[in-house]
């Protein structure tokens, strides 16, 4: 089964002033992607506001994602949702219109125990096919339950298709612990990104970043670096990412993400989803000039 790897980039959704999805702005953002070399697309996660967009404008940003993407990169789908019903009926539109995999984040908000958490998985992953790819997905930060080891374990005892997780909190020894689930066969990707190259050196298999999106280049030669086990260059690259990452994070990095990518003409607006907030024009003019300052788009080597 196909599997996430490298840099899995969670698009931002584009939206237009009418507040609707903006498909030709989407369009543009998959070829941005791609063409910057980055390996794999993550439509409608936590970057694409996934809760705050319907059941039916994320099987839009999905149908046009994977259609654009013409499998030129594995585009798996994120289908997490407030309740079990849309987040099935998501997963099955995902692997109808041709996804590779799909992603799905704990239920949010009420605090569950691991006997629920597993109960939730099983249900998803059995609503697709058994060889349909499905990751879990953890951001407590943001979710309230969180997923440890065992749970994994018995998820993926009774649905082979659940192939790995996305865990996105700075936990390293509890990514460590994921590997060895499944008989240390789990995939395992790193959600904050400063974790990428010193996942993959213990065996993980990537990071899913949207500051990937701003700064390509630098993800495209940090993983091949990575690819190659030069962790000195790695290194190098490791780090001036997580410089330029701190400044786009340091107000709101999704509505940083959108300004950026406005500016360069990739997006048409830099508009977020209600109650999500825009950067104030004070702010924006403020973070291009300190992205320019740190000439962002000058890759090392």
């Amino acid at each position: 089964m196909q599997k996430l790897y490298g840099t899995v980039v969670p698009i931002v959704t584009p939206l237009t002033d009418e507040d609707t999805i903006d498909v030709e702005s989407l369009e543009n953002l998959v070829d941005h992607v791609i063409d910057g070399g980055l390996q794999c697309l993550y439509p409608c996660g936590t970057t694409g506001e996934m809760m705050y967009l319907t059941v039916e404008e994320r099987k839009l940003v999905a149908e046009v994602t994977v259609r654009k993407a013409a499998k030129r990169v594995p585009v798996f789908v994120h289908v997490g949702a407030w309740n079990l019903k849309d987040t099935i009926e998501l997963a099955q539109h995902a692997e109808k219109i041709g996804a590779d995999g799909i992603g799905v984040v704990t239920p949010a908000f009420y605090k569950l125990s691991d006997r629920g958490l597993v109960d939730f998985y099983v249900a998803v992953a059995n609503s697709v096919s058994k060889d349909f790819p499905v990751y879990m997905y953890a951001i407590p930060q943001n979710a309230v339950n969180d997923v440890n080891p065992a749970v994994c374990e018995e998820v993926a005892k009774q649905c082979p298709n659940v192939v790995g997780i996305k865990y996105s909190f700075p936990d390293f020894t509890k990514l460590q612990q994921f590997m060895l689930v499944k008989n240390q066969t789990f995939s395992v990707l790193v959600g904050p990104d400063h974790l990428f190259e010193a996942l993959c050196a213990v065996g993980g298999e990537g990071v899913v970043s949207g500051n990937a999106m701003i700064i390509r280049e630098h993800y495209a030669k940090l993983w091949n670096a990575i690819q190659k086990k030069d962790y000195d260059l790695a290194t190098k690259y490791q780090r001036r990412t997580n410089v330029l990452n701190a400044l786009m994070c340091e107000i709101n990095n999704i509505a940083a993400y959108k300004v950026i990518l406005k500016e360069e003409g990739v997006i048409k607006t830099s508009n977020m989803r209600r109650p999500m907030e825009n950067l104030t024009p004070e702010q924006e003019k403020t973070l291009l000039e300190k992205m320019k300052e740190l000439d962002y788009k000058q890759v090392l080597i």
